[in-house]
């Protein structure tokens, strides 16, 4: 009678490092591209929520010969823009800047930290005003216009 060879069958230490180590190159090199990716794509949030705000500055200079103030942001139309002073995702705040005279305003949608977007140093601030010059800047300060506006 012939005796029974038992193999184990499975994987060997070896074959299982180098799968670890390939998950972990992997996720070294994704994990961060999916970072920016979402921080840009966030964005999007402030870039639609200041073409509303322009929107309706027309609106309202079309009706009253002047933009609205800060406090008519928030306002419902007729005497305000009827939007918050927030995103529609809430990643930014939005402020409206007005001139004295009426006839200009800047607005701002600034990153709020606490919605996720503390990462983005590159694109804290994003503005357009009325004449739809749109700026954005950088933590330290720097123009970042070509970039967070794409």
């Amino acid at each position: 009678m012939k005796a029974a060879v038992s193999r184990c069958r499975g994987f060997t230490l070896p074959e299982v490092l180098t799968a670890l180590i390939a998950v972990a190159v992997l996720a070294a090199i994704a994990i961060p591209t999916w970072r920016n990716h979402l921080l840009r794509v966030r964005r999007s949030d402030a870039m639609t929520a200041l073409h509303a705000i322009q929107v309706e500055q027309d609106r309202f200079f079309g009706r009253d010969a002047r933009y609205a103030d800060a406090d008519a942001l928030a306002r419902p139309p007729p005497a305000g823009l009827g939007l918050g002073t927030k995103s529609p995702h809430g990643y930014y705040a939005l402020e409206l800047v007005t001139d004295a005279d009426g006839l200009g305003y800047r607005a701002v949608a600034r990153a709020l930290p606490q919605a996720g977007q503390a990462e983005d140093k590159r694109c804290v601030q994003m503005s357009i005003d009325q004449s739809g010059i749109r700026r954005a800047q950088d933590a330290g300060g720097m123009d970042r216009s070509a970039d967070c506006w794409r």
